[in-house]
């Protein structure tokens, strides 16, 4: 490692003047402590490297992602409701709702106001071990930047792909990378994915929605209900916009009036091509997910 030169140390100068204790200005307050960046906090204490050696290859386990600003969480219950389902789905036994609110406040108390969260579940006894209900899930909870996903329009690869149990969020699912990496291949942005039907569920980690161009259109297909989408739906509801659930394949695309993503990172990036069919860009119904996302009032956990 080179160090350095500094005027005292630069050849050629003048060592470089010392101030006396009479002469030395008054120190300054110590600054305050930086807000961090990223914690990784394991029910409700740092996590060392110790504890977080066997969540490396942990696939047993499930978790839930937000965008934290100003403090406050869109859907706070619907991340609730998911940890609390895939628990009882996965271990058999969940953390009560305000055990989590608890863990979430302690990983925020020091945290930038602005930040991406997610809360993992995992079940201390570990993988391939038949342990019984009575094992109460761990909670590990880590802080990341911020985050707003792709700008788009966006287009997508379609391949037939079934997640595992695709009701929970569960960790450990290298198809997604890997068929989004064979996408990005192809000149593509993401891709879709479509059931043994043929029917098209969601993309690699966002819900896809539609318009038909009097009504917001989700597919009807096994898929993990995002609590993005959650909210969107809840909220469309409250502003008086039809919706309507339908099977949708790759051959209904051309009757369709636009396409949107949308996951933790965003409530809606246009598509503009799905497989071999290109989608209006629809600014206006990307807007209209936008707006009704902003209409749920953030809450703190």
């Amino acid at each position: 490692m080179t160090t350095p030169l500094t005027p005292s140390s630069a050849p050629g100068s003048a060592p470089a003047p010392t101030s006396s204790p009479t002469s030395a200005p008054p120190s300054s307050p110590a600054p305050p402590p930086a807000l961090l960046p990223a914690v990784a906090r394991l029910d409700g204490r740092e996590a060392t490297a110790a504890d977080l050696a066997p969540l490396a290859f942990a696939g047993y386990a499930h978790f839930t992602a937000m965008q934290v600003r100003g403090g406050r969480v869109r859907g706070l219950d619907l991340h609730l409701d998911r940890l609390r389902h895939g628990s009882m789905e996965l271990f058999g036994r969940a953390l009560p709702d305000e055990r989590v609110r608890d863990l979430l406040r302690d990983a925020l108390r020091d945290a930038p106001a602005d930040l991406s969260l997610t809360a993992t579940a995992y079940s201390p006894a570990g993988e391939f071990s038949a342990a019984g209900p009575g094992d109460e899930p761990g909670l590990l909870v880590r802080t990341a930047p911020p985050a707003s996903g792709p700008r788009g329009p966006l287009a997508l690869t379609v391949v037939e792909h079934e997640r595992f149990l695709p009701e929970v969020k569960h960790v450990g699912e290298p198809a997604k990378t890997y068929f989004l990496r064979r996408a990005a291949d192809l000149g593509a942005d993401e891709v879709a994915f479509t059931d043994r039907r043929g029917r098209l569920s969601e993309a690699s980690i966002w819900n896809l929605a539609f318009w038909d161009g009097s009504a917001v259109v989700w597919p009807r297909a096994g898929m993990l209900t995002g609590v993005t989408m959650g909210v969107v739906r809840r909220r469309l509801d409250g502003l008086g916009i039809a919706q309507r659930e339908r099977e949708i394949t790759p051959g209904d695309l051309p009757e369709l009036a636009g396409a949107a993503v949308l996951n933790s990172w965003t409530p809606g990036v246009a598509v503009h091509r799905i497989g071999a069919v290109a989608l209006p860009e629809a600014p206006d119904f990307v807007a209209l997910l936008h707006r009704a996302y902003e209409a749920e009032p953030p809450v703190r956990p």
